[in-house]
C-alpha cells in the first residue's frame, strides 16, 4: 500500500497545498504533524516515519518546506520516500528552485501535477519530460473537443516522445568519477572510495535502441575473455550499480548488455561504485606549527600520485588557519595562495597539476599577544579537482551500437572525467 495524502507544509507547519487521494485518513490530522515533530526532536528520537494513533506521517525537509505524507495501512516506507524525493525533483524542473514562494506562485500548476504524479496513492507519471508535454506553464486556452493525452503515459515507453526528429543524429557520453578521500593525522587512509556516473545526452530521432558495452569483468568472464590487470581486456568490477528505467534489467541480469531506449535530451543512465581501495591521487602532507603570543607557520606540499600524462586542473587545497591569525604572508612554487578570514581557510590554488609533480606552499600569519582561552578544533584540509580523460577505475566504454528502424547513421562522442568528491586529510 502507498499514500492515503500528501501535504505541502511551510516551516511552522502551515499547510500550503495538499492534495487527498483515499479519503481513509482525515485532512485534519496534518495538524498534528508539527508538534510531533517538535517534540520528537526535543526528546532527541526525531525519525523520518512519525505516528500518532493509526495514521503515520512519512517527511523530507526540503528548503523551507516539508513534504508530508499520511496513510493509515502498513505502507511501503521506501516507495512513498522515494516517490517524495521524485516529487522535489519534478516541482525543481518546473520551477528551478522549489521553495514556499514557487509553491504559492503556482498553485494551480502544483495541483495539476500532484493530480498526475499519483493516483490512489499509488505513484504514476513520475517523468518530468513527459508532464511538460501537457502540464504548461503557460495560460489554458480552451480547444474543445481536442483534449488529447500524449501516447507517451500510454506507451510501454514512457520516458520518450513518438516523432522525435534532428537533423544531425549525435549521443554524448560523460563518464564521471568522484573520489571520496579520509585520511587521518597520522597519515592513514581511513576512506578510500570512488562513485561514478554516466549521463548521456540524446540527440537521436525516431524510437532508437541503444546498446551500450562496458570492460566489465563480469561480463569478460561469461564471455571467457581473459581479465588482465593491464593491457587489451582490462576490466573493472563495478559494485552497487543502479540504472536509469529505461534498462531492461533482465537483459543485464542475462548477458550483462545495457540496453535501453533512452529519453530524449540529458538523463543519468547509471551509477556504481568501486570496490577496491584506490590509490588517493592528490597527496598531502602539512605541518603546522604554532608559537604561542607570536606566530603561526605552515608548510604544505602536494604530490600528484597519477600517471605523467595525466593532468589536473582547477586544483585548490583548502588550509585551515586558527581564527585569530592575521598579517598573511605566502610562499608558493606555483599558483597562488589566498586568505579567507571569514571562513578561517588558506586557499592554495593551481590551474594545471600534471602527474607525478610535486609543489610546496608555506605560510606565516601574526598571532595577537593575548590568546583566546578556547581549544579550537582542527579542520581537515579539503582539497579539489578535476582531471579529464581520466577514470580511476580504468572503466572504458567498449561500443555505443545504435539500431533504428530508418537506419540512419549517428556519432556517439564519449569523456572521461575524474573529480573530487568529499576529499580530506586531516591535520596534526
Amino acid at each position: 500500500m502507498s499514500a492515503s495524502a500528501v501535504f505541502i507544509l511551510d516551516l511552522k507547519g502551515k499547510p500550503l497545498i495538499s492534495r487527498n487521494y483515499k479519503g481513509d485518513v482525515s485532512m485534519g490530522e496534518i495538524e498534528h504533524f508539527m508538534g510531533l515533530l517538535l517534540q520528537k526532536e526535543e526528546e532527541g528520537a526525531l525519525s523520518p516515519l512519525l505516528t500518532r494513533g493509526q495514521v503515520h506521517f512519512l517527511w523530507i525537509k526540503h528548503a523551507n518546506l516539508y513534504l508530508v505524507a499520511t496513510t493509515k495501512k502498513n505502507a511501503n516506507a521506501s516507495l512513498v520516500f522515494s516517490f517524495l524525493y521524485k516529487v522535489v525533483e519534478v516541482f525543481s524542473e518546473y520551477f528551478k528552485e522549489l521553495e514556499e514562494e514557487s509553491i504559492r506562485d503556482n498553485f494551480v500548476i502544483v495541483y495539476e501535477l500532484l493530480d498526475e504524479l499519483m493516483d490512489f496513492g499509488f505513484p504514476q507519471t513520475t517523468d518530468s519530460k513527459i508532464l511538460q508535454e501537457y502540464i504548461t506553464q503557460e495560460g489554458n486556452k480552451l480547444d474543445t473537443g481536442k483534449s488529447r493525452v500524449p501516447t507517451t503515459v500510454t506507451n510501454a515507453v514512457s520516458w520518450r516522445s513518438e516523432g522525435i526528429k534532428y537533423k544531425k543524429n549525435e549521443v554524448f557520453i560523460d563518464v564521471i568519477e568522484s573520489m571520496n578521500l579520509l585520511v587521518s593525522a597520522n597519515g592513514s587512509v581511513l576512506l578510500s572510495e570512488v562513485v561514478g556516473t554516466i549521463k548521456l545526452k540524446v540527440f537521436l530521432s525516431g524510437m532508437p535502441e541503444l546498446r551500450l558495452g562496458l570492460n566489465d569483468r563480469v561480463l569478460f568472464e561469461l564471455t571467457g575473455r581473459e581479465c588482465r590487470r593491464g593491457g587489451k581486456n582490462k576490466s573493472v568490477e563495478l559494485e552497487d550499480v543502479k540504472f536509469h528505467q529505461c534498462v531492461r534489467l533482465s537483459r543485464f541480469d542475462s548477458d550483462r548488455t545495457i540496453s535501453f531506449v533512452p529519453p530524449d535530451g540529458d538523463f543519468e543512465l547509471m551509477s556504481y561504485r568501486l570496490g577496491t581501495r584506490a590509490k588517493p591521487l592528490i597527496w598531502i602532507e602539512s605541518v603546522i606549527e604554532k608559537f604561542s603570543h607570536s606566530r603561526v607557520e605552515i608548510m604544505v606540499k602536494a604530490k600528484a600520485q597519477f600517471k605523467k600524462q595525466s593532468v589536473a586542473n582547477g586544483v585548490e587545497i583548502a588550509v585551515p588557519v586558527p581564527s585569530d591569525a592575521d598579517s598573511p604572508k605566502f610562499k608558493t612554487s606555483v599558483g597562488s595562495a589566498k586568505y579567507l578570514p571569514e571562513k578561517n581557510l588558506v586557499v592554495w590554488s593551481i590551474k594545471s597539476f600534471p602527474g607525478g609533480k610535486e609543489h610546496l606552499m608555506r605560510a606565516h600569519f601574526g598571532l595577537p599577544s593575548v590568546e583566546k582561552e578556547e581549544d579550537e578544533g582542527r579542520p581537515p584540509i579539503a582539497v579539489r579537482f578535476e582531471i579529464p580523460y581520466f577514470t580511476v577505475s580504468g572503466i572504458q566504454v567498449r561500443y555505443m551500437k545504435i539500431i533504428e528502424k530508418s537506419g540512419y547513421q549517428a556519432l556517439p562522442w564519449v569523456r572521461y572525467i575524474t573529480q573530487s568528491g568529499d576529499y580530506q586529510l586531516r591535520t596534526s
